[in-house]
């Protein structure tokens, strides 16, 4: 992984526990890059970057503000129970430097007459990117967006004039909560959903949208955790398994409670990887015979079909996985 040098600009604490982060090119100096109007490379909404502090692990952030500012804006939740990254993130004080990765980006717009973005609490980051774009471009879109209050939400400010933006806070009035047979309703032609948030209420949208008859290929989701795959490593107890690269034939066991990453990188194999979750979908490699038993929730069904597969979280069902590695 290529990395860049970036310095924080600016560092706002927007409610008690989320934290506003502006980035731009580090040239050595005092913020020259910023002042002078450098800019990281563009991207486009629902994009994510790697981020490495000194005293933080590995992360990865959705990049919520205009993509194309020409620098990386990113909205953090302090976490008590999180890894460290989170905390790591909020200690950051102007002028600190960081690594940062290029941007990422499996959970882009796509092609639609119209677009329903479904935000829980800090999952608005790469819906907030979404709508600065379809504003850019003349979408049409509505988002919804629940939190537990107003005080425990980031963005209120900008988002209370968007005519296309919906508030629903669970400490408020019962008129205003989500109602998803109104606020999503029955499938509508070229319409395309997205939902980011908590697992519990990205699994809720879903839920009723697939009840309610929305055909899968429009439903579209971001995780920034993958709790099923996080709790069936640290407690598999299935059997072992052989991965074979198809580069060299060279065969490894993966035994149960490691990941096929984890063989890959302790035999020397230059495996793409980054969060370690199946979220993210750098690790992604194409399985060329064997039967996967699939734990990312990253891929779609149609990416499963074509053989790609996680090495981070996923393991096999079959005795044998021959990778394209």
């Amino acid at each position: 992984m290529t990395w860049t040098e970036a310095v924080v600009v600016s560092h706002l604490l927007m409610t008690p526990d989320i934290t506003v982060i502006d980035l731009a090119p580090d040239e050595g100096t005092e913020f020259p890059a910023y002042t002078a109007g450098a800019h990281f490379p563009a991207y486009t909404a629902g994009a994510h970057i790697d981020v490495q502090t000194d005293s933080g692990p590995l992360r990865q952030y959705s990049l919520c503000g205009p993509p194309e500012n020409g620098h990386y804006r990113l909205a953090v939740l302090n976490e008590p129970g999180s890894r460290g990254g989170s905390r790591a993130m909020h200690a950051l004080k102007v002028g600190d430097r960081l690594q940062i990765s290029a941007p990422r980006n499996r959970f882009s717009l796509v092609t639609a007459r119209r677009h329903l973005l479904f935000a829980g609490g800090i999952g608005i980051t790469p819906l907030l990117a979404m709508t600065h774009q379809l504003d850019a471009e003349g979408g049409d879109y509505t988002l919804h967006y629940c939190a537990r209050s107003r005080t425990h939400t980031a963005f209120v400010p900008e988002l209370t004039d968007n005519p296309r933006a919906a508030f629903h806070f669970d400490d408020e009035g019962p008129a205003q909560m989500l109602d998803m047979a109104r606020d999503l309703g029955e499938p509508q032609p070229d319409t395309a959903v997205y939902v980011c948030g908590p697992a519990g209420f990205i699994d809720h949208v879903l839920g009723k949208a697939e009840a309610m008859g929305w055909p899968p290929q429009v439903l579209h989701k971001e995780r920034f955790s993958n709790d099923r795959a996080a709790a069936q490593r640290d407690a598999d107890g299935s059997g072992g398994f052989t991965i074979r690269l198809a580069s060299t034939g060279a065969e490894c066991l993966v035994p149960g409670g490691s990941s096929v990453l984890d063989i890959l990188l302790e035999n020397g194999v230059d495996a793409p990887h980054s969060c370690q979750l199946g979220i993210c979908g750098e690790c992604v490699v194409r399985v060329l015979a064997g039967d996967p038993d699939h734990r990312d929730d990253v891929l779609t069904s149609g990416e499963r079909a074509e053989g790609m597969f996680a090495t981070c979280s996923s393991r096999a069902l079959s005795a044998t996985l021959d990778l394209d590695l």
